[in-house]
């Protein structure tokens, strides 16, 4: 059978039999869902990038302790968001627009003025996200930017439903505050 049709957890069997490249099949599997988390939480691309990569080769070693072997998305999830919050208190942050756009850069004569309407209200939204906490700021991304049920939420970082709708919530009302104050 070959592996892209293949379960998380009959993979994970494999992998840990031996089969080290089906390892990859997970890795493509996870990661650009993984490093769009990882760059609304951390703001740097190549620190996202490096941060998801330290994830896999860490979840690889670690394979062997993981009970469920059902659950590889969400401990994978888990293990690069810790990456990335030890990151952040590490003092490593940039601050880097999720567009990578140089902050305060002068938009060219030949864009619209819808393109530079966007552009700026794409940079308030990029504010306003960066002040948000990070428990708020990354279900606000899994909800409204990776568009994952709260269930699904639950399953990949352990937490309650209620209390992931309610860290929803309040990230939604504080970045209607913060654009408020913007716009």
């Amino acid at each position: 059978m070959p592996y892209d049709v293949m379960t998380d957890a009959e993979i994970v069997r494999r992998v840990r039999r031996g089969e080290r490249e089906a390892y990859s099949v997970l890795v493509h599997r996870y990661q650009d869902t993984l490093f769009r988390s990882a760059l609304s939480l951390v703001r740097d691309r190549d620190a996202a990038a490096d941060l998801v990569q330290g994830a896999f080769v860490s979840g690889y070693a670690e394979l062997p302790r993981l009970r469920d072997e059902g659950s590889f998305g969400g401990w994978v999830y888990r293990a690069c968001m810790n990456r990335c919050r030890d990151w952040l208190k590490s003092g490593r942050r940039r601050d880097v627009a999720l567009d990578d756009s140089p902050p305060g850069a002068l938009a060219s004569r030949e864009r619209t003025d819808d393109a530079l309407e966007h552009g700026e209200l794409r940079r308030s939204l990029d504010g306003a996200l960066a002040t948000l906490n990070d428990e708020y700021r990354e279900a606000f991304v899994m909800k409204h930017v990776d568009e994952r049920s709260y269930e699904e939420m639950s399953e990949m970082l352990n937490v309650s439903v209620p209390a992931l709708k309610m860290r929803v919530h309040r990230a939604r009302e504080a970045l209607k505050s913060a654009l408020e104050e913007v716009l």
